[in-house]
């Protein structure tokens, strides 16, 4: 049977120590909830509009909700599990001195590691991207899901494939959509055409776009038409601007080129498309042959 002094320590350390330590535990786990409350809070005040229509602020507070989750969880538990540990009895000295050591070697060995939280760190700071932007890094194009300090997370357009990209290996980054996106068109028609009529009629074009109810919202600026771009092997090239919000672009593009299809079928306006010609060589009979006729 336990001894009556054992039960007596026993009693007191849960009055005291006990008690404490249900209060580091309890703590602790409210802490770690009201993080996850907030961040999910900020999440959904910026979604609830969609993450399109969100600015760069937004964009931003979307990013560091995430980070904020994740680090203030780790800090949390980290402090909850040194205070507990002293609770109990056990001298966090040694601990902590081990920890240092063992962060020092961990330090040499996961050099690719701290390469990609300093890459992190500064693409948050100077807001490079941030979670709901399109990015461009080197053959890879995508929507970003996902921003901490160590890696990025990309959503393909087309496939839907996920990439896992560590920070420090986005040497050079586009970003297709921070605070406008633009639309940039060649639109080719035939050598034969009034290129001043061409122009006239996109410049119609823009101009009843923009005033769409549905299309016009979505741009920034009256549209451009710059002029001739270049000559191709068998088209003029026009250059044509729209400066939209971001991520609009690509719906603006659409609907621009259904519109310059439209109205060029109605005006006459070719747009060439390419076109083969086949040659069939033929070769003459030798002339002995010709001669010889068909047999009887």
């Amino acid at each position: 049977m336990m001894n009556a002094g054992v039960m007596e320590e026993l009693l007191h350390w849960l009055r005291t120590g006990g008690v404490r330590l249900a209060i580091i535990v309890t703590g602790s786990l409210l802490l770690v909830r009201l993080l996850k409350l907030g961040s999910d809070r900020v999440v959904l005040a910026v979604t609830e509009e969609g993450v399109d229509q969100v600015g760069e602020r937004e964009k931003r507070a979307l990013t560091l909700a995430g980070i904020v989750r994740t680090v203030g969880t780790t800090v949390i538990v980290i402090i909850a599990a040194m205070m507990g540990l002293q609770e109990l009895g056990l001298d966090i000295r040694p601990v902590i001195a081990g920890a240092g050591v063992v962060g020092l070697a961990v330090g040499f060995g996961a050099q690719s590691l701290i390469k990609d939280v300093i890459a992190g760190f500064f693409i948050i700071l100077e807001g490079q991207f941030a979670v709901g932007d399109v990015i461009k890094a080197g053959e890879i194009s995508g929507t970003v899901e996902r921003l901490n300090l160590r890696v990025t997370i990309l959503r393909d357009f087309s496939s839907g494939a996920v990439y896992f990209i560590p920070n420090s290996e986005l040497k050079v980054v586009s970003n297709l959509t921070k605070e406008w996106s633009r639309v940039a068109l060649d639109i080719g028609v035939a050598y034969d055409e009034d290129i001043d009529w061409v122009v006239e009629v996109l410049q119609r074009i823009g101009q009843e776009l923009a005033k769409d109810e549905r299309m016009g919202p979505l741009i920034l600026e009256p549209p451009e038409v710059l002029g001739i771009e270049s000559f191709a092997e068998s088209q003029v090239i026009i250059k044509a601007l729209i400066k939209t919000l971001p991520q609009r672009q690509w719906e603006v593009a659409r609907e621009f080129r259904r519109r310059i299809k439209t109205a060029f079928e109605k005006e006459g306006i070719e747009m060439p498309y390419p076109t083969q010609v086949h040659l069939t060589r033929i070769e003459s009979l030798p002339v002995e042959e010709q001669d010889m006729g068909s047999p009887i």
